[in-house]
Protein backbone atom coordinates (compact mmCIF):
# COMPACT_ATOMS: atom_id res chain seq x y z
CA UNK A 1 0.00 0.00 0.00
CA UNK A 2 2.77 2.25 1.08
CA UNK A 3 4.82 1.45 -2.35
CA UNK A 4 1.57 2.00 -4.26
CA UNK A 5 1.03 5.37 -2.93
CA UNK A 6 4.59 6.46 -3.36
CA UNK A 7 4.31 5.80 -6.70
CA UNK A 8 0.72 7.84 -7.01
CA UNK A 9 2.92 10.73 -5.70
CA UNK A 10 5.99 10.09 -7.82
CA UNK A 11 3.49 10.43 -11.10
CA UNK A 12 1.88 13.03 -9.60
CA UNK A 13 4.79 15.25 -9.16
CA UNK A 14 6.75 14.39 -12.48
CA UNK A 15 3.31 15.20 -14.32
CA UNK A 16 3.04 18.70 -12.75
CA UNK A 17 7.00 19.00 -13.80
CA UNK A 18 6.55 17.80 -17.01
CA UNK A 19 3.54 20.05 -17.52
CA UNK A 20 5.85 23.03 -16.14
CA UNK A 21 8.51 22.37 -18.16
CA UNK A 22 6.51 22.09 -21.28
CA UNK A 23 4.99 25.70 -20.26
CA UNK A 24 8.36 26.87 -19.58
CA UNK A 25 9.75 25.40 -23.26
CA UNK A 26 6.75 27.53 -24.77
CA UNK A 27 7.89 30.93 -23.18
CA UNK A 28 11.11 30.32 -23.60
CA UNK A 29 10.38 29.58 -27.15
CA UNK A 30 8.30 32.70 -27.68
CA UNK A 31 11.33 34.97 -26.37
CA UNK A 32 13.84 33.49 -28.27
CA UNK A 33 11.43 34.01 -32.10
CA UNK A 34 10.69 37.28 -30.39
CA UNK A 35 14.27 37.97 -29.78
CA UNK A 36 15.23 36.30 -33.46
CA UNK A 37 12.45 38.74 -35.50
CA UNK A 38 13.51 41.95 -33.55
CA UNK A 39 17.29 40.54 -34.98
CA UNK A 40 16.12 40.21 -38.72
CA UNK A 41 16.98 42.53 -40.35
CA UNK A 42 14.54 44.25 -43.17
CA UNK A 43 15.12 43.52 -46.98
CA UNK A 44 18.12 45.47 -47.73
CA UNK A 45 17.78 49.00 -50.81
CA UNK A 46 21.18 48.48 -52.03
CA UNK A 47 21.42 47.49 -54.71
CA UNK A 48 23.85 47.34 -57.78
CA UNK A 49 24.14 47.14 -61.58
CA UNK A 50 26.57 46.59 -64.43
CA UNK A 51 24.99 48.60 -67.40
CA UNK A 52 27.00 50.23 -70.68
CA UNK A 53 27.36 49.92 -74.12
CA UNK A 54 29.76 48.45 -76.94
CA UNK A 55 30.73 48.78 -80.09
CA UNK A 56 32.20 47.38 -83.20
CA UNK A 57 32.39 47.48 -86.64
CA UNK A 58 34.20 48.36 -90.71
CA UNK A 59 35.40 51.33 -92.30
CA UNK A 60 36.56 52.32 -95.71
CA UNK A 61 38.52 55.51 -96.06
CA UNK A 62 39.61 57.60 -99.06
CA UNK A 63 41.86 60.79 -98.26
CA UNK A 64 42.46 63.04 -100.80
CA UNK A 65 42.54 59.95 -103.14
CA UNK A 66 44.64 57.50 -101.05
CA UNK A 67 42.49 54.41 -99.36
CA UNK A 68 42.74 52.28 -96.97
CA UNK A 69 40.34 49.78 -94.94
CA UNK A 70 40.03 48.48 -91.05
CA UNK A 71 37.97 46.44 -88.99
CA UNK A 72 37.06 48.09 -85.50
CA UNK A 73 38.57 46.11 -82.85
CA UNK A 74 35.84 46.81 -80.61
CA UNK A 75 35.01 49.69 -77.48
CA UNK A 76 33.89 47.87 -74.30
CA UNK A 77 32.12 50.87 -71.82
CA UNK A 78 30.72 49.46 -68.45
CA UNK A 79 28.68 51.59 -66.31
CA UNK A 80 28.57 50.63 -62.67
CA UNK A 81 25.55 51.56 -60.88
CA UNK A 82 25.19 51.66 -56.88
CA UNK A 83 22.08 52.44 -55.34
CA UNK A 84 22.85 52.91 -51.22
CA UNK A 85 19.28 53.89 -50.56
CA UNK A 86 16.08 55.96 -52.38
CA UNK A 87 18.13 58.97 -51.70
CA UNK A 88 21.93 58.15 -52.32
CA UNK A 89 23.68 56.63 -55.33
CA UNK A 90 27.16 56.44 -57.18
CA UNK A 91 27.62 55.86 -60.76
CA UNK A 92 30.91 55.51 -62.95
CA UNK A 93 31.96 54.39 -66.27
CA UNK A 94 35.04 53.24 -68.18
CA UNK A 95 36.11 52.95 -71.73
CA UNK A 96 38.22 50.31 -72.90
CA UNK A 97 39.27 50.36 -76.75
CA UNK A 98 41.49 49.13 -79.08
CA UNK A 99 43.95 51.62 -81.00
CA UNK A 100 46.44 51.29 -82.90
CA UNK A 101 47.10 48.02 -81.65
CA UNK A 102 47.16 48.76 -78.06
CA UNK A 103 44.44 48.61 -74.98
CA UNK A 104 43.81 52.56 -74.13
CA UNK A 105 41.31 52.68 -71.15
CA UNK A 106 39.41 55.97 -70.48
CA UNK A 107 37.89 57.43 -66.92
CA UNK A 108 35.15 58.83 -68.56
CA UNK A 109 33.32 59.80 -65.05
CA UNK A 110 32.47 58.69 -61.55
CA UNK A 111 30.37 60.57 -58.92
CA UNK A 112 28.12 60.22 -56.03
CA UNK A 113 24.79 61.76 -56.02
CA UNK A 114 22.38 62.61 -53.39
CA UNK A 115 18.46 63.80 -54.61
CA UNK A 116 17.88 66.46 -51.59
CA UNK A 117 13.66 66.42 -52.83
CA UNK A 118 11.69 66.56 -56.46
CA UNK A 119 12.84 68.83 -57.35
CA UNK A 120 16.85 68.97 -56.43
CA UNK A 121 19.70 66.87 -56.38
CA UNK A 122 23.30 67.27 -56.10
CA UNK A 123 26.24 65.36 -57.14
CA UNK A 124 29.92 65.40 -56.94
CA UNK A 125 33.22 64.14 -58.46
CA UNK A 126 33.96 63.95 -62.52
CA UNK A 127 30.50 64.28 -64.48
CA UNK A 128 29.55 64.54 -68.22
CA UNK A 129 28.50 68.62 -68.28
CA UNK A 130 25.28 69.57 -69.27
CA UNK A 131 26.86 71.85 -72.01
CA UNK A 132 24.03 71.25 -74.79
CA UNK A 133 23.22 68.10 -75.11
CA UNK A 134 25.65 65.85 -77.36
CA UNK A 135 28.21 64.79 -74.75
CA UNK A 136 25.76 64.29 -71.73
CA UNK A 137 23.03 62.43 -73.67
CA UNK A 138 23.71 61.44 -77.02
CA UNK A 139 27.44 60.95 -77.49
CA UNK A 140 27.15 56.93 -76.28
CA UNK A 141 27.46 54.80 -79.66
CA UNK A 142 24.32 52.90 -79.32
CA UNK A 143 21.89 56.36 -78.85
CA UNK A 144 24.57 58.24 -81.36
CA UNK A 145 22.97 57.64 -85.18
CA UNK A 146 26.51 57.80 -86.63
CA UNK A 147 29.64 56.14 -86.12
CA UNK A 148 31.13 59.45 -85.25
CA UNK A 149 30.79 62.56 -83.36
CA UNK A 150 29.43 65.82 -84.98
CA UNK A 151 32.45 67.98 -85.70
CA UNK A 152 33.65 69.76 -82.66
CA UNK A 153 31.81 67.45 -80.57
CA UNK A 154 35.21 64.86 -79.56
CA UNK A 155 37.89 64.99 -77.18
CA UNK A 156 39.25 67.38 -79.55
CA UNK A 157 36.91 69.66 -80.22
CA UNK A 158 36.14 72.95 -78.29
CA UNK A 159 33.22 71.65 -76.07
CA UNK A 160 33.77 70.98 -72.93
CA UNK A 161 32.74 67.05 -72.06
CA UNK A 162 33.31 66.41 -68.65
CA UNK A 163 34.65 68.05 -65.67
CA UNK A 164 35.52 67.55 -61.85
CA UNK A 165 33.47 69.50 -59.35
CA UNK A 166 29.69 69.54 -57.67
CA UNK A 167 26.65 70.29 -59.43
CA UNK A 168 23.00 70.95 -58.44
CA UNK A 169 20.57 70.05 -61.11
CA UNK A 170 16.56 69.19 -61.11
CA UNK A 171 13.21 69.75 -62.65
CA UNK A 172 9.83 72.04 -61.88
CA UNK A 173 6.61 72.87 -63.48
CA UNK A 174 5.74 76.41 -64.22
CA UNK A 175 2.14 76.38 -65.33
CA UNK A 176 1.56 73.43 -67.78
CA UNK A 177 5.34 73.90 -69.14
CA UNK A 178 8.26 71.77 -68.08
CA UNK A 179 11.81 72.96 -66.98
CA UNK A 180 15.42 71.45 -66.07
CA UNK A 181 18.52 73.21 -64.47
CA UNK A 182 21.71 72.79 -63.79
CA UNK A 183 24.54 74.33 -62.07
CA UNK A 184 27.61 73.48 -61.17
CA UNK A 185 31.42 74.39 -60.66
CA UNK A 186 34.33 72.45 -61.61
CA UNK A 187 37.91 72.68 -62.11
CA UNK A 188 37.86 74.60 -65.36
CA UNK A 189 39.80 73.43 -68.51
CA UNK A 190 44.26 74.24 -69.18
CA UNK A 191 45.03 76.77 -71.64
CA UNK A 192 48.11 74.86 -73.91
CA UNK A 193 50.92 77.99 -73.63
CA UNK A 194 52.77 76.04 -77.33
CA UNK A 195 55.88 75.24 -74.81
CA UNK A 196 55.40 70.99 -75.45
CA UNK A 197 52.91 71.20 -78.79
CA UNK A 198 53.33 74.66 -80.44
CA UNK A 199 51.15 73.75 -83.20
CA UNK A 200 48.36 74.01 -80.31
CA UNK A 201 48.81 77.24 -78.47
CA UNK A 202 45.89 78.79 -77.74
CA UNK A 203 43.96 75.73 -77.51
CA UNK A 204 42.09 74.49 -74.30
CA UNK A 205 42.29 71.45 -73.00
CA UNK A 206 39.37 70.34 -70.42
CA UNK A 207 40.51 66.68 -69.15
CA UNK A 208 41.72 67.84 -65.60
CA UNK A 209 41.38 65.91 -62.64
CA UNK A 210 43.48 68.45 -60.55
CA UNK A 211 43.39 71.98 -61.01
CA UNK A 212 46.12 73.86 -62.33
CA UNK A 213 45.52 77.45 -60.65
CA UNK A 214 42.89 79.31 -57.79
CA UNK A 215 40.42 79.93 -60.63
CA UNK A 216 37.42 77.58 -61.02
CA UNK A 217 34.64 76.86 -63.87
CA UNK A 218 31.06 78.37 -62.99
CA UNK A 219 28.46 76.81 -65.78
CA UNK A 220 24.95 75.64 -66.11
CA UNK A 221 22.44 75.26 -68.51
CA UNK A 222 17.91 75.66 -68.65
CA UNK A 223 15.85 73.36 -70.86
CA UNK A 224 12.68 74.54 -71.51
CA UNK A 225 9.58 72.18 -72.82
CA UNK A 226 6.43 73.94 -74.00
CA UNK A 227 4.43 71.63 -75.10
CA UNK A 228 2.35 68.68 -72.62
CA UNK A 229 3.80 65.72 -74.97
CA UNK A 230 7.29 67.10 -74.04
CA UNK A 231 7.90 66.80 -78.01
CA UNK A 232 9.98 69.81 -77.74
CA UNK A 233 12.79 70.95 -75.53
CA UNK A 234 14.94 74.60 -76.43
CA UNK A 235 18.42 74.62 -74.07
CA UNK A 236 21.11 77.42 -73.50
CA UNK A 237 24.25 76.84 -71.72
CA UNK A 238 27.10 78.55 -70.56
CA UNK A 239 30.98 77.76 -69.31
CA UNK A 240 32.95 80.42 -67.58
CA UNK A 241 36.21 80.93 -66.13
CA UNK A 242 38.36 83.82 -64.65
CA UNK A 243 41.76 81.62 -65.03
CA UNK A 244 43.29 79.01 -67.74
CA UNK A 245 46.79 79.46 -67.68
CA UNK A 246 48.83 77.96 -64.82
CA UNK A 247 49.22 78.92 -61.11
CA UNK A 248 52.18 82.01 -61.54
CA UNK A 249 52.63 82.08 -65.41
CA UNK A 250 51.85 85.09 -67.67
CA UNK A 251 48.19 83.30 -68.87
CA UNK A 252 47.00 82.71 -65.17
CA UNK A 253 44.43 84.82 -65.40
CA UNK A 254 43.17 84.54 -69.65
CA UNK A 255 39.42 84.55 -68.96
CA UNK A 256 37.26 81.71 -71.34
CA UNK A 257 33.33 81.98 -71.74
CA UNK A 258 31.80 79.16 -73.47
CA UNK A 259 27.68 79.06 -74.39
CA UNK A 260 25.96 76.96 -76.54
CA UNK A 261 22.35 76.25 -77.59
CA UNK A 262 20.28 73.49 -78.22
CA UNK A 263 17.55 71.76 -79.73
CA UNK A 264 15.63 68.70 -79.81
CA UNK A 265 12.07 67.20 -81.20
CA UNK A 266 10.83 64.10 -81.19
CA UNK A 267 7.33 63.26 -82.78
CA UNK A 268 5.11 60.42 -84.01
CA UNK A 269 3.28 62.22 -87.17
CA UNK A 270 0.42 59.93 -87.82
CA UNK A 271 0.69 61.45 -91.86
CA UNK A 272 3.90 60.39 -92.45
CA UNK A 273 2.94 56.88 -90.31
CA UNK A 274 6.60 57.32 -88.47
CA UNK A 275 8.58 58.92 -86.01
CA UNK A 276 10.56 62.22 -86.70
CA UNK A 277 13.91 63.12 -84.87
CA UNK A 278 15.30 66.20 -84.88
CA UNK A 279 18.79 67.59 -82.94
CA UNK A 280 20.94 70.90 -82.78
CA UNK A 281 23.26 72.43 -80.81
CA UNK A 282 25.40 75.29 -81.25
CA UNK A 283 28.60 75.75 -79.20
CA UNK A 284 30.52 79.06 -78.98
CA UNK A 285 34.35 79.69 -77.25
CA UNK A 286 35.88 82.98 -76.22
CA UNK A 287 39.34 82.69 -74.89
CA UNK A 288 40.98 86.11 -73.97
CA UNK A 289 44.08 87.19 -76.21
CA UNK A 290 47.34 86.59 -75.21
CA UNK A 291 50.59 85.94 -77.02
CA UNK A 292 52.27 82.83 -77.92
CA UNK A 293 56.31 81.58 -79.24
CA UNK A 294 56.85 80.41 -82.52
CA UNK A 295 59.88 78.39 -82.38
CA UNK A 296 60.37 78.49 -86.37
CA UNK A 297 60.57 81.70 -86.36
CA UNK A 298 61.45 82.87 -82.88
CA UNK A 299 59.09 85.28 -82.63
CA UNK A 300 55.98 86.03 -80.65
CA UNK A 301 52.81 86.12 -82.12
CA UNK A 302 48.52 86.63 -81.29
CA UNK A 303 45.38 86.12 -82.60
CA UNK A 304 41.41 86.46 -81.87
CA UNK A 305 40.82 83.24 -79.86
CA UNK A 306 37.32 82.16 -81.11
CA UNK A 307 35.60 78.89 -82.33
CA UNK A 308 32.57 77.58 -83.26
CA UNK A 309 30.99 74.39 -84.28
CA UNK A 310 27.31 73.21 -84.88
CA UNK A 311 25.30 70.26 -86.11
CA UNK A 312 21.93 69.85 -87.28
CA UNK A 313 20.72 65.95 -87.37
CA UNK A 314 17.32 64.56 -88.77
CA UNK A 315 16.17 60.87 -88.62
CA UNK A 316 12.83 59.37 -89.53
CA UNK A 317 11.90 55.68 -88.86
CA UNK A 318 8.69 54.48 -90.04
CA UNK A 319 6.98 52.65 -86.98
CA UNK A 320 3.53 52.95 -87.69
CA UNK A 321 4.03 50.74 -90.42
CA UNK A 322 2.22 46.90 -90.53
CA UNK A 323 5.86 45.28 -91.67
CA UNK A 324 8.24 44.56 -89.16
CA UNK A 325 11.32 44.85 -90.79
CA UNK A 326 10.36 48.22 -92.58
CA UNK A 327 9.30 49.71 -88.96
CA UNK A 328 13.21 48.68 -87.73
CA UNK A 329 14.90 51.05 -90.47
CA UNK A 330 16.03 54.22 -89.75
CA UNK A 331 16.96 56.83 -91.67
CA UNK A 332 19.33 59.50 -90.92
CA UNK A 333 21.17 63.24 -92.24
CA UNK A 334 23.34 65.13 -90.41
CA UNK A 335 25.18 68.24 -91.27
CA UNK A 336 28.18 69.78 -88.87
CA UNK A 337 30.71 72.50 -89.32
CA UNK A 338 33.82 73.92 -86.88
CA UNK A 339 35.59 76.69 -87.39
CA UNK A 340 38.85 77.52 -85.39
CA UNK A 341 40.36 80.66 -84.61
CA UNK A 342 42.05 82.91 -87.75
CA UNK A 343 45.95 83.16 -87.39
CA UNK A 344 45.99 80.14 -85.05
CA UNK A 345 48.07 77.31 -85.70
CA UNK A 346 45.44 74.93 -85.41
CA UNK A 347 43.37 77.17 -87.92
CA UNK A 348 40.79 75.38 -89.96
CA UNK A 349 37.38 75.70 -91.35
CA UNK A 350 36.02 71.89 -91.68
CA UNK A 351 32.47 70.69 -92.93
CA UNK A 352 30.76 67.09 -92.85
CA UNK A 353 28.01 65.71 -94.85
CA UNK A 354 26.50 62.53 -92.92
CA UNK A 355 23.75 59.94 -94.25
CA UNK A 356 22.85 56.63 -92.78
CA UNK A 357 20.98 53.54 -92.74
CA UNK A 358 20.10 51.76 -89.47
CA UNK A 359 18.30 48.48 -88.60
CA UNK A 360 17.10 48.47 -84.99
CA UNK A 361 17.44 44.75 -83.96
CA UNK A 362 15.76 46.50 -80.28
CA UNK A 363 15.26 49.39 -78.57
CA UNK A 364 19.08 49.10 -77.20
CA UNK A 365 20.63 46.96 -80.04
CA UNK A 366 21.71 48.88 -83.68
CA UNK A 367 23.23 47.74 -87.07
CA UNK A 368 24.38 50.96 -88.43
CA UNK A 369 25.48 51.44 -92.50
CA UNK A 370 26.54 55.50 -93.02
CA UNK A 371 28.20 57.64 -95.37
CA UNK A 372 30.27 61.01 -94.35
CA UNK A 373 32.17 63.18 -96.49
CA UNK A 374 34.85 65.60 -94.42
CA UNK A 375 36.44 69.18 -95.89
CA UNK A 376 38.75 70.75 -93.95
CA UNK A 377 40.94 73.74 -95.23
CA UNK A 378 44.11 74.85 -92.82
CA UNK A 379 44.57 72.62 -89.43
CA UNK A 380 47.52 71.37 -88.16
CA UNK A 381 48.73 69.73 -91.80
CA UNK A 382 48.88 73.54 -93.36
CA UNK A 383 46.97 76.08 -95.30
CA UNK A 384 45.84 72.86 -98.15
CA UNK A 385 42.02 71.07 -98.66
CA UNK A 386 42.09 68.06 -97.09
CA UNK A 387 38.47 65.77 -98.51
CA UNK A 388 37.86 62.52 -96.48
CA UNK A 389 35.34 60.06 -97.86
CA UNK A 390 34.18 57.20 -95.04
CA UNK A 391 32.19 54.36 -95.57
CA UNK A 392 31.22 52.29 -92.31
CA UNK A 393 29.81 49.57 -91.10
CA UNK A 394 29.21 49.36 -87.37
CA UNK A 395 26.80 47.44 -85.04
CA UNK A 396 26.17 48.96 -81.23
CA UNK A 397 24.34 47.85 -78.23
CA UNK A 398 23.51 48.61 -74.74
CA UNK A 399 23.46 46.43 -71.89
Amino acid sequence: MKKLLFIVLVIFIGGNVIAQNEETTKVIDSLVKEAVAKQVKKPSKTQFMIRGYGHTGFAYDDVNGETSSSFDGGTFAPIFLFKHNDRFMFESELEFTLSGGELEIGFEYANAMYVINDYMTVRAGKFLLPFGTFMERLHPSWINRFTSKPLGFGHDGIAPSSDVGVELRGAFYIGNTKWNYSGYVTNGPTLKDGSDEPEEAGMLSFENLTDNNTSKAFGGRIGFLPLHDSSIEVGGSIYATDGVGNKGSEYEDIKAVLYAFDLSYVKQIAPISGLIDIKAQYNHSNVDSAFYFDPEDGETYTFDNQSQSYFVQLSYRPTMIGNNFVKNLELVGRYSELTTPEGSEWESQSSQYSVGLNYWISWRSVLKMSYESKETEGGHGGAGITNVDTFSIHWAIGF
